[in-house]
């Protein structure tokens, strides 16, 4: 999703926050039961230690619960609670404003939004956010992820990816690359190649699961 730039932030996370819910609902969240998905990510970093991150989601109609796990910082939590407003046919698009708490080793109030529209076999996918460091307001920071994403067979989607981040120290503040994901019934495997022009490229990869 980015400003991070948001570009694009025009081109999950999410947290595939996941990665596999990049894709625009096909019906309106109060025609759903309950759903969720849980992503783990593996960042594989050249110059630093690896690292992994976690996203889990529970969707009851628009209600929208999310918690993540080194995310916004390493050894720190966060916990969100949204609603989601979604429509369209031919274009199909989904919003769903979030507010939530970080806690550990860094603290905040996190206020954001996660957003897709998809059109054929065209997505794109946002998420944003910007943390209120409770302990120095010189510690605020956008953070942003985004996705635009084309799936020309139901069991693959590639495209372009773009973040903003503070996890992951590199030499630019939006770090973009390329994405590749394949669905496999209910689970997804994401692979991300970020700033695969520079010196401080790096991969992530994930695997999520959707209920």
């Amino acid at each position: 999703m980015r400003v991070r730039g948001l570009l694009a932030f025009a081109a999950g996370a999410l947290l595939g926050l996941a990665a596999g819910g990049a894709r625009a609902a096909d019906e309106a969240p109060a025609e759903r039961a309950l759903s969720g998905t849980i992503t783990g990510y593996s960042y594989l970093l050249p110059d630093q230690p690896n690292y992994g991150m976690a996203v889990g989601t529970v969707n009851y109609g628009a209600l929208h619960l999310e918690a993540r796990y080194n995310y916004e910082a390493r050894a720190s939590a966060s916990a969100f609670v949204g609603w989601t407003f979604a429509g369209g046919k031919e274009v199909t698009w989904e919003v769903t404003p979030i507010v939530g708490s970080l806690f550990g080793r860094a603290r905040g109030l996190v206020p954001g939004v996660e957003a897709s529209v998809g059109y054929k076999s065209f997505d794109v996918y946002v998420e944003a956010e910007y943390v209120l460091d409770r302990q120095q307001s010189s510690d605020n920071y956008f953070y942003a992820w985004s996705e635009l994403g084309w799936t020309p067979v139901e069991w693959l989607r590639v495209g372009i990816v773009g973040q903003r981040t503070r996890v992951v120290d590199t030499d630019r503040d939006l770090q973009r690359g390329v994405l590749l994901q394949v669905f496999a019934g209910r689970a997804t495997i994401s692979a991300y190649a970020f700033n695969p022009d520079n010196s401080s490229r790096y991969t992530t990869v994930a695997l999520g699961f959707e209920f």
